[in-house]
């Protein structure tokens, strides 16, 4: 959908149900921003890009003026004692270096904070926490080219406040998944408010039995205030439908165009 806002409409690289570049090519005159969700299981499957598919779709993207963005693998965290050498950095470097000359207009990255996510805020491991995710962050910020670079996501279960004092400390981006504060029966419009001044990304997608389905589940009362909320602050990221198949990716387009017909006067 090739719309007259100012942000840019994408989704993510499982649409067909192919590989990342037999997607892409699918989707290059369809939206604006491809989303790579990539992962890698030690022993196991992958589905890192080789340097001849990153140049391919790098050559894609030129042709069709087309951005990523990269959503790295495993939730980000220091290891025991501070190691900085933990597995997830270790993917997150092989996977920003990979991809790098794609110019993504963001990585898109979770912070691991289960393990003390039930605790008090004042807790000292909590604190001890926040200040190893920050350290995590500056190490990926290095490989990225800097921390405005890393689009740092809010996850359904936790605290709306729970990386506040993260994200607070060094300079990143944000990631605001309205999906995830649907699931968890927020009001997505105050959060997204108050993050719009960092975020590089916004993930929108439906809820019906689980999240991530098409957004033509969500009705107008629920969806248009979200688009208000863009439209009122000349928000100029990515959007990201973040789904998984054809029939959703096509539903949601067509819902995602209703809602800007309804709150812009076009799409």
């Amino acid at each position: 959908m090739k719309n007259q806002s100012v942000f840019r409409v994408g989704t993510t690289s499982y649409i067909i149900p192919a590989d990342i570049l037999p997607n892409v090519r699918y989707l290059a005159d369809k939206v604006q921003d491809v989303e790579l969700v990539l992962f890698e299981v030690d022993d196991g499957p992958s589905n890192l890009p080789s340097p001849e598919v990153v140049a391919e779709l790098a050559q894609i993207g030129a042709d069709h003026d087309l951005t990523y963005t990269i959503h790295l693998p495993l939730d980000l965290r220091l290891g025991a004692d501070g190691d900085e050498k933990h597995v997830s950095l270790i993917k997150a470097r092989k996977v920003v270096e990979l991809t790098r000359p794609l110019n993504p207009c963001a990585y898109v990255l979770h912070l691991d904070g289960r393990a003390v996510r039930d605790l008090a805020v004042g807790d000292t491991a909590v604190q001890q926490w926040q200040a190893d995710s920050v350290r995590a962050l500056e190490l990926v910020a290095e490989w990225a080219g800097g921390p405005e670079l890393l689009a740092v996501e809010n996850l359904e279960g936790y605290r709306l406040d729970f990386i506040l004092p993260v994200v607070e400390r060094i300079p990143v981006s944000r990631c605001v998944d309205i999906g995830h504060l649907w699931l968890d029966g927020h009001d997505p419009v105050p959060y997204l408010q108050a993050a719009l001044p960092q975020t590089r990304v916004i993930h929108l997608h439906g809820l019906a039995e689980r999240d991530h389905e098409s957004l033509a589940h969500m009705p107008p009362e629920k969806l248009n205030p979200v688009l208000a909320a863009l439209r009122d602050a000349n928000y100029d990221g990515v959007l990201t439908l973040e789904i998984f198949g054809e029939a959703d990716f096509h539903s949601s387009l067509a819902a995602l165009k209703t809602g800007m017909e309804m709150v812009w006067g076009t799409a």
